[in-house]
């Protein structure tokens, strides 16, 4: 036993997912898992803080496009067909109360992606006159929830799980966020949050977000029922960095008790995300895992 190789994290991870999401995506699992082991494709958050107008010509001249106007250009012609054969129902029309989708996708945020198979890299982000980065590279996914939050100006918002930052830059970039509340539980994923807000973001903007290294599950202890707006990001498997690295993997054999409490971690800061917020206050719940157990079972 103590010579026999080690089974690397990352084949323990592929294995579970095999037999866990054949079952529960079927047909679609195949596709879903060359997806997962391919290449990871990167978007470019656009900072709207940095003095960068040449960055969205620059990029569209190397074929990227902005996949969040393309969805709003996309909801406005479903829109018009819908109107032209009088099946719209509220939607995005000039007098009607927007949906969600509609709301978030006219929002100031910009994240340019290259086209499906186009696996070309960005180059580095550059710092403007004043040293601020022109885009922040992340997965372009990770916007979605952020769009679904669709701040509003004024709203209080809390992004209970702010670390490393994307998400919490991408808040910023609206520039109308009334408060903002950044928290999370790990002090050296918090240092990076920091940098990040350094390195984007102008000191007087820094200086209205508040940034702590409180336990999420406990902030209804802290600031309960103060949040128009709160995300809910979790610690989850994160399935592709699972099935693809080995450091820091949470499918390494040490872990096995850590991953399998994540449900009932997660529960407890959906709970503490939905007491943070104020009666008629919007939750948005996400993670970067296909698995029901994180997702669906946690919300039900």
């Amino acid at each position: 036993a103590a010579t026999a190789p080690r089974i690397p994290s990352t084949r323990l991870a592929l294995h579970h997912f095999d037999t866990s999401y054949s079952l529960h995506l079927g047909a679609l699992w195949p596709s879903v898992r060359a997806a997962l082991l391919c290449e990871q494709k990167y978007g470019a958050l656009l900072n709207n803080f940095a003095a960068a107008d040449h960055v969205p010509e620059e990029l569209e001249l190397l074929n990227a496009t902005d996949f969040i106007s393309e969805a709003s250009q996309k909801a406005q012609q479903q829109w018009q067909q819908g109107a032209a054969v009088g099946e719209v129902d509220g939607g995005c029309q000039e007098g009607s109360e927007m949906s969600p989708l509609c709301a978030s996708i006219s929002s100031k945020i910009k994240c340019y992606t290259f086209p499906r198979g186009d696996i070309t890299r960005f180059r580095p982000a550059r710092p403007d006159a004043l040293g601020l980065l022109d885009y922040y590279l992340m997965d372009a996914a990770s916007l979605l929830p952020v769009l679904a939050l669709s701040v509003q100006p004024d709203d209080f918002v809390l992004d209970l799980c702010a670390a490393p930052g994307g998400k919490t830059l991408a808040l910023l970039q609206n520039g109308f966020c009334g408060y903002l509340a950044a928290n999370d539980v790990s002090v050296s994923r918090t240092k990076r949050l920091y940098q990040i807000l350094h390195s984007y973001v102008p000191k007087e903007v820094r200086d209205t977000v508040s940034v702590t290294s409180y336990d999420g599950r406990d902030w209804d202890q802290v600031e309960g029922g103060t949040f128009h707006k709160v995300l809910v990001d979790v610690p989850c498997t994160t399935d592709r960095h699972s099935a693809m690295e080995e450091d820091n993997n949470i499918f390494h054999k040490r872990r096995t008790k850590e991953r399998q409490m994540l449900p009932m971690l997660q529960l407890q800061l959906l709970m503490a995300g939905i007491l943070a917020a104020k009666p008629g206050g919007q939750v948005v719940y996400s993670t970067c895992s296909l698995s029901p157990l994180q997702n669906e079972c946690v919300v039900e």
